[in-house]
């Protein structure tokens, strides 16, 4: 018989096994912290990328939706053989000097929006139905204008769920914002009547706009804050900033009646022109602008100033397309088609392609985007 063999601790096979067998599975700390490092470090570089996508769409959402806004106009004007209306208000007249001119008193008569007019040309016609246009918005028993309107909405501002209200000048009515807003004059915007854009108070027909659709903006972007103060939005409203907007180009002579030969300007003023997201030194002329609301307002980059002149050519009345987008803002033009305005436009041009009868048509291009 054999002897069974024996083993040292040495030599034993478990052991051996064990010796020769790899290190365990898994990583240590120092190994841990790289990968997290490295996984940080890629996120990083590829957060700004997956934005812009995102802003992207977002941008070609707010595109679509100017291009159905002036679609819109079209059909309402092909209906009613006229522009829409900018606002339903009453109109008053006011002496400057030898001259009676018409102004625009945004906070007087019905006070309907072009928006609401246009509803339903974009299917919204059911809201449309619900307001009784035979009250005042400040009236309405179904509180149509507290409904937020998808194709008056750009995704790159957070503007659905949020308010304006006020309670004196809306009785404590609450009206849903939107980004979107008609430029009603390249001067004021109660002095709409006499330097006319496309929308106007009393409406026009489209052979009114002598400089022809395709060199005449209509629509363009306006940011909102949540902020149940700032009526910027409003899109039931025909105010300044909330559903309207003006670009401050100032004329330099007035004839009788109010109606110059051509659009002519004065250049020393250019500078104080509501260009696209300006910081200044105009500001949006809101009903009110408080302390706080300006100072919140300003933080945000959307400067504002308390309405406290006059209606008419001894005040002003204006503000500024603005949008999220980097560097301007989307507008639409009558004929359709959709452009970008950058930040840095010359004003000349831009309150050429605001005005509908000036001397010089615009010259310089305007990006499309469709």
């Amino acid at each position: 018989m054999f002897a069974p063999r024996r083993y040292s601790a040495r030599t034993r096979p478990d052991r051996a096994r064990r010796a020769a067998s790899p290190r365990p599975v898994g990583f240590t700390l120092v190994e841990l912290l790289v990968v997290i490092a490295i996984i940080g470090i890629l996120i990083t570089l590829l957060l700004p990328a997956v934005q812009q996508t995102r802003e992207a769409g977002r941008r070609i959402t707010c595109v679509n939706n100017l291009k159905q806004l002036a679609l819109a106009t079209q059909s309402y004007t092909d209906a009613h053989k006229m522009l829409p209306a900018s606002g339903i208000v009453e109109q008053k007249q006011l002496t400057y000097g030898a001259i009676t001119y018409p102004v625009f008193d945004q906070c007087s008569g019905k006070m309907f929006s072009w928006a609401v007019l246009l509803l339903p040309y974009i299917e919204e016609g059911n809201l449309h139905d619900t307001f009784d246009l035979s009250l005042t918005v400040l009236d309405q028993p179904n509180e149509p204008q507290q409904h937020s309107v998808p194709t008056y909405l750009c995704p790159s501002d957070a503007a659905r769920g949020r308010y304006y209200m006020d309670e004196e000048y809306t009785r404590g009515k609450w009206f849903a914002k939107g980004n979107y807003a008609a430029f009603a004059s390249p001067f004021h915007s109660d002095l709409q009547l006499l330097y006319p854009g496309a929308m106007i108070s009393t409406g026009q027909k489209l052979s009114k706009v002598v400089d022809g659709a395709s060199k005449t903006v209509i629509f363009s972007e306006v940011r909102t804050r949540d902020d149940l103060r700032d009526e910027r939005g409003a899109w039931a409203l025909p105010w300044n900033a909330a559903s309207l907007l003006s670009f401050d180009m100032h004329h330099d002579q007035l004839s009788a009646g109010g109606y110059v030969a051509g659009f002519q300007v004065l250049s020393s003023l250019a500078y104080q022109t509501q260009l696209p997201n300006t910081q200044g030194p105009n500001a949006d002329v809101l009903v009110r602008c408080d302390p706080t609301t300006l100072a919140e307002a300003q933080l945000e980059g959307m400067p504002c100033i308390k309405w406290n002149w006059p209606l008419g050519l001894a005040g002003w009345i204006s503000a500024a397309p603005r949008s999220n987008h980097v560097g301007g803002v989307n507008v639409s033009f009558l004929d359709g088609h959709v452009g970008f305005l950058t930040n840095d436009v010359d004003p000349f041009t831009m309150a050429y392609l605001i005005d509908i009868r000036d001397v010089e048509q615009a010259t310089h291009t305007v990006a499309h985007d469709d």
